[in-house]
C-alpha cells in the first residue's frame, strides 16, 4: 500500500522559512507528477507548486519567487521551501503524487496534510 507522509510544518514568524517534505513509500514502480495543495480555513483547496518526473516545475503566482519545489527521486521525496512566508500562507499543506504502484495501474495518492502557520 503506497503512502505520502508529510513533514515540517509549524508555527513560523511573517518573513521566515521553512522546507517542508513529503515521502512515498511502500510499493511504487514509478512517479509521475508531485505536488503541494494547501487549505485554508474556509477555503478550497489550491493548488501551490508541482514538479514533473523531468524536474518541469509549476507554482501558484502567489508564491513564485517565495516557495520553490524539488524532488529527489532515489527517495521518492519532495520538498517545497518556502522563504518569506506571509500570514496569507497559513494553511494545512497536502502532498500529492501520480504514480504506479503494486496495482499496476496510474493513480493519484495524498499525504494526510501538515500545517502550516505564519504569525504576524
Amino acid at each position: 500500500q503506497v503512502q505520502l507522509v508529510e513533514s515540517g510544518g509549524g508555527l513560523v514568524q511573517a518573513g521566515g522559512s521553512l522546507r517542508l517534505s513529503c515521502a512515498a513509500s511502500g510499493i511504487i514502480f514509478s512517479i509521475n507528477t508531485m505536488g503541494w495543495y494547501r487549505q485554508a480555513p474556509g477555503k478550497q483547496r489550491e493548488l501551490v507548486a508541482t514538479i514533473t518526473s523531468g524536474g518541469s516545475t509549476n507554482y501558484l503566482n502567489s508564491v513564485k519567487g517565495r516557495f520553490t519545489i524539488s524532488r529527489d527521486n532515489a527517495k521518492n521525496t519532495v520538498y517545497l521551501q518556502m522563504n518569506s512566508l506571509k500570514v496569507e500562507d497559513t494553511a494545512v499543506y497536502y502532498c500529492n503524487a501520480g504514480l504506479v504502484g503494486g496495482g499496476f495501474r496510474d493513480m493519484v495518492y495524498w499525504g494526510k496534510g501538515t500545517l502550516v502557520t505564519v504569525s504576524s
